[in-house]
């Protein structure tokens, strides 16, 4: 009996930082790759980011948030640009949201003329998103993929690791 209290007092310290750190894993942050080019110049492919699960929970997700996506079995990451109940459209490489310009204060490549009736839409629906990626020609985004539910956008990122050289906040 007292090998095994003994026992457990050394390795029940151990278990407990290993629940602690698969808790914190799976709800709070967790590390996320960056796969191809569609958020060039912003992010590069094989950047290691920080993603951070925990704050959509507590806060709205908001315009120019970079986000990342669960689709289908793999995960993407993009420019939240659309919300709930706007009209989203692109016009000589210009924003305009409800019909008014919106100026984009992050780099990125020429956006094609676009509306959302390209969607079949008028506006993004009810607890969905419209998001581009930063590399506009070369982007598997809502203009393809359609609207992204709110469920399938499992945190946000802005943190860079890896490599040292690009570490920082990318906005």
């Amino acid at each position: 009996m007292e090998k095994a209290k003994k026992f457990f007092k050394e390795v029940g310290i151990y278990i407990i930082v290993i629940i602690v750190v698969l808790l914190l894993r799976y709800y709070v942050v967790a590390f996320i790759k960056v796969n191809g080019n569609s958020m060039d110049d912003t992010l590069e492919n094989k950047d290691i980011m920080i993603l951070d699960k925990l704050s959509y929970r507590f806060s709205p997700i908001k315009r120019f948030d970079i986000v990342v996506i669960r689709q289908d079995k793999e995960y993407l990451i993009k420019r939240v640009i659309g919300l709930p109940g706007e009209n989203v459209e692109y016009k000589d490489n210009i924003l305009y949201i409800n019909g008014k310009k919106v100026d984009e204060n992050f780099s990125h490549k020429k956006t094609e003329d676009f509306t959302l009736e390209e969607l079949d839409s008028k506006q993004v629906p009810d607890h969905y998103y419209f998001v581009l990626g930063d590399n506009r020609g070369n982007s598997m985004d809502s203009r393809m993929i359609g609207f992204i539910p709110k469920k399938n956008i499992i945190g946000k990122t802005s943190l860079t690791l890896f490599p040292p050289h690009r570490m920082g906040i990318k906005e």
